[in-house]
């Protein structure tokens, strides 16, 4: 037996939603009209408009989203990419400052922040998803040089704006980053004005343009200060591996008196196993890390830092891909300036 559920509403305590007609009728206008004017306006009069939009606001009418896509071919969705581990999503504050910095550059919109977890040698389904019209836009970030995303997403025609250099050279990408360069020469160049002269690097992978870049800063500033560039080994940006490169680091070059750590949750890693074998920071070896995350300034001693400003990235890339889905936008990469924080590490 079929249910009539506007019958029984009024049973439940609650009244029906109101429908289009209903605002069409209030507005004094037809329920085509009505339509155009909720889904964007196309050949609607200003008078019209807004008469679609006072009877809107007193009737307290919501479209029914589904519909609307039907008409507009829009989903009002916008998918952050991210080609790492579920845990490394999880537990690392770059996602977070991420989260919270895109969250603010939608907030006056109708946009839906939809996290996509691109999995290692998966991004094959994460392409197929963008492409079949889920989503009206993508965010990356954390981008890798295997997930040709960059590529995919260039052929697909999907607006899109990356958080860190794309590393295709042939790419076109929109793309918001930090001075990885300027801020790893820095860096460097502080542990250089503090006296130290036998200097390391833990460098991120080389297959993402912060790992690539911010080894390229410190080989710069060694370089020029006439110095060993010999001892360096490398990261994933995980608290984890920053602890195994420090072993093998002391291992190899047990007389290093300063480190560069190309991430801050590298460098607590590696702090901690100076603490274990015995190495004072910054007696012994001085450390600079990268990032500023929160908890820099919480280790023993602080962490002197390279500020990476997470939430304003997030936002800029936030309100360069509205641009776009707006038919504009500017193509040429934004680039933040790398700041020293110095605290008792260095």
């Amino acid at each position: 037996m079929a249910i009539d559920h506007d019958a029984i509403r009024p049973m439940l305590g609650r009244p029906p939603a109101p429908t289009l007609e209903q605002v069409a009728e209030r507005a004094g206008v037809s329920r085509s009209t009505a339509s155009r004017a909720i889904n964007g306006g196309l050949r609607v009069s200003p008078e019209a408009q807004g008469a679609v939009e006072a009877a809107i606001a007193e009737l307290g009418y919501t479209p029914n989203r589904a519909a609307r896509s039907l008409v507009t071919k829009r989903t009002d969705s916008i998918a952050l990419v991210v080609p790492e581990p579920d845990e490394r999503v999880l537990s690392d504050p770059f996602f977070a400052g991420m989260l919270n910095g895109l969250s603010t550059a939608f907030a006056d919109s109708e946009m839906q922040l939809v996290l996509v977890i691109a999995r290692p040698g998966d991004s094959a389904r994460t392409i197929r998803y963008l492409r079949n019209g889920h989503v009206d836009g993508a965010i990356v970030v954390s981008h890798h040089r295997d997930d040709e995303l960059d590529h995919a997403l260039e052929l697909s025609g999907l607006p899109n704006v990356f958080v860190g250099r794309p590393l295709s050279a042939e790419s076109d990408a929109q793309y918001v980053d930090t001075d990885n360069v300027e801020g790893g020469r820095i860096a460097t160049q502080r542990l250089i004005s503090i006296g130290r002269r036998r200097l390391a690097t833990i460098a991120g992978p080389l297959d993402m343009s912060a790992g690539i870049d911010r080894l390229k800063g410190w080989r710069d500033a060694v370089r020029a200060a006439g110095l060993s560039e010999d001892a360096v080994v490398h990261g994933d940006f995980t608290i984890t591996s920053g602890a195994a490169a420090a072993r093998r680091l002391l291992a190899a070059h047990p007389d290093i008196d300063g480190l560069f750590v190309a991430s801050d949750l590298m460098a607590i890693g590696a702090m901690g196993v100076l603490v274990e074998l015995g190495r004072d920071v910054p007696g012994d070896i001085a450390i600079v890390g990268y990032d500023n995350v929160g908890v820099a300034s919480s280790t023993n001693p602080p962490l002197t830092t390279v500020i990476q400003p997470v939430i304003a990235m997030a936002r800029a890339a936030g309100a360069r891909l509205l641009d776009q889905l707006h038919g504009g936008g500017d193509r040429e990469p934004l680039i933040f300036a790398p700041e020293l924080v110095i605290r008792g590490s260095a």
